[in-house]
């Protein structure tokens, strides 16, 4: 009885190996030609960072020396707001002037100059469509620079296509406010070392 189940058996596997058998080899044979005809895309660990040194040269070239120089030291620029209405907020507070923190891969913040009040964040996507490889996010300095011209050029209509959200949706607000200590820490030892530039060629003349 054994024997007969056993004969059975291997009958059935190898009538079912006569028909699972060419299947499998035609689609082994037509995933190796799908693979032949893909574009074969060379991994290089280090394009990131030479699209980067790129992006930065290029903003450097760009904003003024102090947005750069903010940019190297903080990781983020400030703009100071133009339009007279200001985003949502700076009217009823006074008109007092209002400016832009703008950080890479990051919202938009609008706050108060004056006391720092944060009015809200504004999200905004500048994609990579000019590689077929890597990331669709632009070079943290590219995308810093594209916020950048898009506020310089055209504040009313930034702020008009942008997601606006109430301060604390996406960034911390604590973290926030520490950049802005961080930028009027930065701003002051910038004045020092500007009033003691002119001692100093004094000195040096007099020498």
């Amino acid at each position: 009885m054994l024997l007969a189940l056993a004969a059975t058996a291997l009958v059935a596997i190898a009538l079912l190996s006569d028909l699972i058998l060419p299947r499998l080899d035609e689609g082994w044979r037509r995933l190796r030609a799908r693979r032949r005809r893909l574009p074969r895309l060379d991994y290089d660990p280090g394009r990131e960072l030479r699209a980067e040194q790129r992006a930065r040269e290029l903003l450097r070239s760009c904003v003024g020396e102090e947005e750069w120089t903010m940019y190297r030291d903080l990781g983020f620029i400030r703009v100071w707001g133009r339009q007279a209405d200001g985003p949502e907020g700076s009217r009823r507070s006074g008109g007092a002037p209002y400016a832009y923190l703008v950080y890479p891969h990051r919202p938009i913040v609008a706050y108060l100059a004056q006391t720092h009040r944060l009015l809200g964040e504004y999200c905004i996507a500048f994609p990579d469509e000019t590689r077929p490889y890597g990331s669709a996010r632009l070079p943290d300095s590219d995308d810093v620079l594209a916020k950048w011209m898009a506020l310089t050029g055209d504040e009313r209509r930034l702020i008009a296509m942008a997601n606006m959200h109430l301060p604390g949706r996406q960034l911390d607000p604590e973290q926030v406010r520490r950049d802005l200590w961080r930028l009027s820490q930065w701003e002051r030892r910038r004045m020092r070392d500007a009033a003691h530039r002119p001692a100093a060629s004094s000195a040096d003349a007099s020498a």
